[in-house]
């Protein structure tokens, strides 16, 4: 059973509340993402300028106090990984809200801290008894009902996202290993820095200028909405452990729903108030389950 290191500063309502700014940032950069896909702006071009600006704001933000440290790292190649994960994650879903309503692709993001179970087991090497395995089986079963594959709502779309959900979790994987070497500085600007490189040939070769003034302010927005959320969320875990912010991100279908409903006229189906709740009533157990095994472990403890 992995641990989380305490917050510097034992001020959880900040916390959370800092926590709560962040995933509501994270919902506008996702209608984002899909007001500019709609206004014809390619995937990968919406991506760069995201990671672009990003990557400016962290270099401002952190040269002037680490200097060349910044870009000092003690696993280059775990950095790539975790900068492929985070793109793999990112144009999944940038793609998938192109076709799909906001809170379809919300509710499968939820799947993450289930993935991240599963895939504990062989990259952690973590033990995971039969509790929550159960949950994670009930919370596809949750995804399927969101989804209802064969059916004539299923769109293709679908999988992307749960592409995306599945390089997210290896992403914040990564990203557990990467803590314990490099700073939450670096770690930022190679997470910015290499998507940049990487899609520059691909966005600059399909550019399309935005036509309208609201398109305009929305491609230059992206960015600082992006790096805004992950630096709120950063902040966040100074005032409150991971496991008293982690119960807040299921808030967000809430702002998923409000977004999909007044910005793109896309209100949820009645299956999604079936579904959504057994997905997050999965990743929820799954947060209790294992507060509960953290208290009692133990070199020795095995889970029943």
């Amino acid at each position: 059973m992995s641990t989380t290191p305490a917050p510097i500063e034992e001020r959880r309502l900040l916390g959370i509340g800092l926590a709560l700014a962040a995933y509501f940032l994270f919902v506008c950069l996702d209608s984002s993402a899909k007001w500019l896909a709609l206004a014809g702006l390619p995937a990968l071009q919406i991506m760069f300028v995201r990671y672009a600006v990003h990557l400016g704001l962290a270099a401002a933000i952190n040269l002037p106090t680490k200097g060349v440290g910044l870009v000092r790292t003690n696993n280059f190649w775990l950095e790539i990984a975790r900068a492929a994960a985070l793109v793999g994650s990112t144009l999944c879903n940038f793609t998938a809200v192109r076709y799909l309503p906001l809170t379809v692709a919300g509710a499968i993001g939820f799947t993450v801290p289930l993935i991240i179970t599963a895939l504990s087991v062989v990259f952690l090497r973590e033990r995971v008894g039969w509790r929550r395995w159960t949950a994670i089986a009930v919370g596809f079963v949750g995804v399927l009902i969101i989804v209802r594959p064969g059916s004539e709502v299923f769109h293709p779309a679908t999988l992307l996202s749960l592409g995306g959900a599945l390089s997210y979790a290896c992403y914040a994987m990564l990203t557990r290993r990467l803590a314990v070497v490099d700073s939450a500085g670096t770690q930022q600007f190679y997470g910015a820095a290499l998507p940049t490189l990487a899609l520059a040939p691909f966005a600059i070769a399909s550019w399309v200028w935005p036509v309208s003034a609201v398109d305009w302010a929305v491609l230059a927005l992206i960015g600082v909405i992006g790096f805004s959320g992950h630096q709120f969320l950063t902040v966040a875990s100074r005032f409150a452990p991971a496991s008293a912010l982690a119960p807040f991100g299921y808030v967000q279908i809430l702002f998923f729903t409000a977004a999909s409903w007044i910005i793109f006229n896309q209100p949820p189906d009645a299956w999604l108030y079936v579904g959504a709740p057994i997905v997050m009533a999965s990743g929820l157990y799954i947060w209790l389950r294992e507060r509960t095994l953290a208290k009692v472990a133990s070199p020795v403890t095995e889970e029943r």
